[in-house]
């Protein structure tokens, strides 16, 4: 049954109503129109000043789409996320959980452009040449870099707000030069080492382990042996491998559920664990 901007409007403020029965009804009506209200819920969104409106808006609207997102995840993940370009699939589709009126084809092209960009430079060049071309541009031409002050902030952890901010987790940045890579034919690749997420570039004369959350920083690996000791964890050769796809899906879905976990959103901790047990359970298929 289609709706009208007057109809979303008394609805939103009938949601202040502290009647439960006004409360209930009005969820019905927002289940009854499903995602044929999410564009005027979107215009409300973007036009309201009021902070605690807009929350609550976030939230219908996360309500209304998170069944279409589950049920694209659980598509993606049976085709299999086993490389670099299923991965940005599965990373822009996990993007809409942040926000789900998301079109991530701009953010596409915009990784399109930045390829594009470097390309003529790096090409020409020797194999070494290539690796520190294409980390400097991501970390000082672009300005990518980790977010020291605000690290749990879960917009770390979403691919197009590391793009807009040009900040976030280590894993995020790494996978910002993972797919910048994968476009311009380079061999970087995801170390999903404890608690801090590394990339390596397979060179012919031996791999290169990068911190991506330093800048893009070359470190040895009795450097990561260090730092993992330092933080009570016994070294393990799996530690600085390469990582599978979905290792570094699972890991870019447990940051998310640490950083709502922190804000109090258990609404939202609890669907992002449905997603968990998604890439779980087709793991082990």
């Amino acid at each position: 049954m289609p709706t009208t901007r007057i109809e979303i409007e008394s609805l939103i403020y009938l949601l202040e109503d502290p009647d439960p029965e006004v409360q209930e009804t009005v969820q019905n009506r927002f289940r009854e129109l499903g995602e044929n209200a999410v564009p005027l819920l979107d215009q409300f969104r973007v036009e309201t000043r009021d902070q605690s409106e807009k929350q609550v808006i976030n939230n219908i609207i996360h309500q209304l789409t998170f069944g279409a997102l589950h049920e694209d995840f659980s598509s993606l993940l049976d085709a299999g996320v086993d490389d670099r370009r299923q991965l940005e699939k599965a990373v822009f589709l996990l993007a809409r959980f942040g926000n789900p009126t998301l079109r991530t084809t701009e953010y596409e092209r915009r990784l399109n452009r930045f390829a594009d960009t470097i390309a003529p430079e790096i090409f020409p060049q020797p194999e070494d040449k290539q690796m520190h071309m294409l980390l400097h541009y991501v970390f000082r031409e672009l300005g990518f870099r980790g977010d020291g002050r605000d690290y749990h902030n879960p917009d770390n952890a979403f691919i197009d707000r590391v793009i807009d901010r040009r900040k976030g987790l280590p894993v995020m940045l790494g996978m910002v030069v993972m797919f910048l890579a994968r476009r311009l034919d380079l061999p970087f690749y995801g170390v999903n080492m404890p608690i801090h997420f590394m990339l390596v570039f397979e060179a012919r004369d031996g791999d290169v382990l990068i911190d991506p959350f330093d800048g893009g920083t070359i470190v040895s690996y009795d450097q990561c042996h260090y730092f993992l000791r330092k933080n009570g964890i016994t070294p393990r050769p799996g530690h600085l491998e390469r990582s599978g796809e979905q290792e570094i899906l699972t890991r870019t879905v447990r940051n998310l559920i640490h950083g709502y976990t922190r804000s109090g959103d258990d609404s939202r901790v609890q669907d992002l664990h449905s997603l968990l047990q998604l890439i779980e359970l087709k793991g082990r298929h």
